[in-house]
């Protein structure tokens, strides 16, 4: 990377996000931008997380781009190879490479006030640029939790997003913590391997049967032949999931039935009473990310698995010890213990127009204005950020959402012309972080009676979106001028009309009665 390069906009991801934002860039006819990336390739998520049994727990056809459909989709629910391979394709065919600096971790992101523009220091070299679009994602910096004793471990420690394919786990003590998305994956993949595998529970999730199954070579033909079937295939899988959002975000008290089949899968599995009593979970179904996997009950209920109902608290050399006091000797510790997701890394790094960090001014919680700008940090917007999480659908529709917005936000700042900047205005932003909280009452996730990573320290959800896809999306349709405050440089502030002196009038005067002559 050049020395000093400038460019209009800087993308900083290449996973769903990312990428999406440079194609919606190109088709808007930008091409002056650059995506930095602090691997060596695309993928974001799907390619640090490659754990055995990675796989979607959204269906293929809605997770996947609208402006990118695939009908070559191998399963309903797709694997982590297969979404990995679909954003390489789509790094190919929008023609994004040029633009991705890879190896290019940001350091740091500073305001420039008088230049309007941000400074970027990135792991190879600096730039700067008029606008950043951050789409780091959520779900990009694994969370350890601090064990005592963890440092001394004389065995294997990794987290689920960081997998060491080089280490065997055949006929090993294994320590699984964690029981969220990532663990019931983990498990039912190591469990016929490992010698023994104890599982650190602190709460049961509910798990309901993953409906998943190989798409016949017919179906493929179709979609490929004809398509209009897999836009028409995307579209109800996508209307099912806003008709069930209501349930979550109105009406809790109707998850009752959703509760019994969750149950009945268990039952079906889990014959042992004292297990089955510790995997039912204490709380409504649906405050944490309901679960799909048909292989986790059972997995649970081969000899060789333990499940401890407690949370991993100390390690003593190679013994780990629960909290309840229950131990075990273990040859290897995996944490699925999920990633900073209300406390964003990046933000540590993004400072602002008072010259202090994302982070500080997020300090009582995140809050963006549409998911989308902080107060103080102009021209500086992210993808996937503060409440546009989803707790039954594809972010692929929240992805899309926002980058109309981007769009629209692009399209502003020409129009208002020369070196402009927008800046959220704090009252919008509390505005509408005020009117999410309030929705946020009376749903599923704030109701239900659980502690999920939806919360922040503050027993804030800072994470979801509490309602229809389609009203986020009519909410960032457009860019409202008024929820911003328009910056320009002081030699471009638009000077006010004089009147011509008394010298300039009679000149003015001459040469008209000159023109009439």
């Amino acid at each position: 990377m050049a020395q000093h390069e400038h460019v209009r906009v800087a993308v900083i991801g290449s996973g769903f996000g990312g990428l999406g934002a440079a194609v919606r860039l190109r088709r808007e006819g930008i091409t002056d931008f650059v995506v930095l990336e602090r691997a060596d390739s695309v993928g974001g998520t799907w390619r640090d997380n490659s754990y055995p049994g990675c796989a979607c727990d959204v269906p293929s056809h809605l997770y996947s781009f609208s402006f990118a459909p695939n009908p070559e989709w191998p399963r309903t629910f797709s694997g982590q190879r297969h979404i990995r391979a679909y954003l390489e394709h789509v790094a190919d065919v929008f023609g994004l490479r040029p633009h991705i600096r890879f190896d290019s971790e940001v350091k740091l992101m500073r305001w420039d006030a008088e230049q309007l523009r941000w400074e970027i220091e990135t792991a190879s070299g600096s730039l700067t640029a008029d606008v950043v679009v951050s789409a780091t994602g959520p779900l990009s910096d694994p969370k350890v939790p601090e064990i005592p004793g963890l440092d001394s471990f004389p065995g294997k420690v990794f987290h689920s997003a960081r997998w060491d394919h080089d280490y065997d786990l055949a006929g090993k003590r294994v320590a699984m913590v964690g029981t969220g998305a990532s663990a019931i994956q983990i498990v039912p993949a190591i469990q016929p391997e490992v010698g023994r595998l104890t599982l650190f529970q602190r709460t049961p999730p509910w798990v309901m049967p993953r409906a998943d199954r190989a798409i016949s070579g017919g179906e493929r033909w179709l979609h490929r032949t004809v398509p209009f079937t897999t836009q028409a295939r995307r579209g109800l899988l996508w209307g099912i999931r806003e008709l069930q959002v209501q349930a979550f975000t109105k009406r809790p008290d109707e998850l009752g039935l959703i509760e019994k089949l969750a149950l009945r899968n268990m039952g079906r599995a889990i014959k042992d009473p004292a297990l089955r009593a510790k995997l039912t979970p204490d709380y409504r179904i649906g405050c944490k990310r309901i679960l799909l996997s048909s292989t986790y009950y059972p997995a649970l209920a081969r000899p060789n698995v333990d499940v401890v109902a407690s949370g991993l608290s100390e390690i003593r050399g190679s013994t780990v010890v629960a909290a309840d006091g229950t131990e075990a000797e273990v040859d290897a510790i995996i944490f699925g213990t999920g990633f900073h997701v209300t406390d964003m890394p990046i933000a540590e790094r993004v400072v602002g127009a008072d010259d202090s960090t994302l982070a500080e001014s997020w300090k009582g919680g995140m809050q963006a204005l549409r998911g989308a700008s902080a107060a103080g940090f102009p021209n500086w917007m992210t993808i996937i950020g503060p409440n546009t999480g989803l707790g039954n659908s594809s972010m692929i529709l929240m992805i899309e959402s926002q980058l109309n917005y981007m769009a629209d936000y692009l399209r502003q700042l020409d129009v208002l012309g020369g070196r402009t900047a927008l800046d959220a205005r704090p009252a919008a932003v509390e505005d509408w972080n005020h009117r999410v909280q309030e929705r946020m009452k009376r749903t599923v996730w704030n109701t239900g009676g659980c502690t999920s990573w939806y919360l922040d320290a503050s027993g804030r959800n800072t994470t979801i979106w509490p309602g229809t896809t389609t009203e986020f999306r009519r909410a960032t349709r457009r860019v409202d001028l008024a929820e911003y405050e328009v910056i320009r440089r002081p030699a471009e502030q638009p000077k006010p009309k004089s009147k011509p002196s008394a010298k300039a009038s009679v000149k003015k005067a001459e040469s008209k009665s000159e023109a009439a002559a």
